[in-house]
């Protein structure tokens, strides 16, 4: 099968090495002209690692769209609108869209599943499915094991895309049907873990970290309960499973991110030193936004929000979130 990547960052370059090591074609478009050089040369763009030969790259987006109608967004959510509109004007036929970047669209609050379904035309869109899961691009690019979950409205759809990536090697895949819950969960958890993270940076040890951990948990069910998710998803891999990933380890850049606001470090600075995206900052915002319309308690994810705001310093929010009411542990 013919499969084209948008986004040859850590992540969609080492998915592509994955779908050839699974007997597929890819070819990944990025914009940015040394990334798209280095994957030619066989070269990861981000990680000290040779690639298959059969895994090219081009900065023509017309060029992936010719080659394949499979195709994998790995680009941040930011960006993921506007490439839809390039790409629309492109297609011709119908087409798959598998997302396998996690966050929000503080602006409209939306999912990359509803983005997709507002940018690309009806008659150019076969179906939509999210590949989800705890999943560090440094382990992946060296076949460590992972597992992830393919999840769509359409059972089938997702079951097809479980066989694309699944491999008795490395990879195994599970399926659902609880899109909204899938994507919720992945997007959460990324907040969570820029908390985490600041903990960390704060030197608060490794108690508090399992507190922000499991309450971030709560953060998660909530999120995905109130916006029509399933709570069993929260507690699976594109929940808990993400979230334990992410929450804790050096290879996260949220986990990573939020240190450095630990110890002090401005966000503009942050995001100059980070060549990757930041998917949990952005989030937090948008977040803090689905709090007040659909009044969702997050405290943890509103009092971070204030920190990213400057309206907080880091000092002031542990003592705002230990002076809130005492009550039972509540899921």
């Amino acid at each position: 099968m013919k499969l084209g990547i948008i986004g040859g960052g850590a992540w969609g370059t080492t998915l592509g090495q994955t779908l050839i090591d699974n007997g597929h074609e890819v070819l990944i478009y990025d914009f940015n002209i040394h990334a798209v050089n280095k994957i030619n040369q066989h070269l990861h763009p981000f990680f000290d690692t040779v690639l298959p030969e059969s895994e090219k790259a081009t900065s023509n987006l017309k060029d992936v769209i010719d080659f394949a109608n499979y195709y994998i967004l790995s680009v941040p959510t930011k960006a993921v609108r506007s490439v839809l509109k390039e790409m629309n004007a492109l297609i011709n036929k119908k087409s798959t869209f598998i997302n396998v970047s996690k966050g929000i669209e503080p602006e409209t609050l939306k999912r990359v599943s509803e983005i997709v379904e507002e940018e690309i035309s009806k008659e150019h869109l076969n179906g939509f499915v999210v590949l989800t899961g705890p999943s560090h691009a440094e382990e992946v690019i060296i076949r460590q094991l992972t597992l992830l979950v393919s999840s769509s409205k359409d059972l089938g759809l997702a079951q097809e895309v479980q066989k694309i990536f699944s491999n008795d090697q490395y990879l195994r895949v599970y399926t659902s049907t609880d899109l909204i819950g899938c994507e919720f969960g992945g997007a959460v958890k990324n907040a969570i873990a820029v908390i985490s993270g600041a903990c960390t940076g704060m030197g608060l040890g490794e108690n508090a970290r399992a507190a922000v951990i499991t309450r971030g948990i709560i953060e998660i069910v909530r999120v995905v309960e109130m916006m029509g998710g399933k709570r069993d998803t929260a507690f699976g891999l594109t929940g808990i499973g993400d979230l334990i990933v992410t929450a804790s380890s050096e290879n996260s850049r949220n986990f990573k991110a939020g240190k450095k606001i630990g110890q002090g470090m401005p966000i503009d600075q942050i995001y100059a030193e980070q060549k990757q995206t930041i998917e949990g900052i952005r989030t937090i915002e948008a977040l803090h936004q689905l709090s007040k319309v659909y009044h969702i308690d997050l405290p943890m994810i509103n009092v971070a929000y204030e920190i990213i705001q400057n309206k907080l310093t880091v000092e002031e929010a542990l003592p705002k979130l230990l002076s809130r009411d005492l009550k039972s542990e509540d899921f």
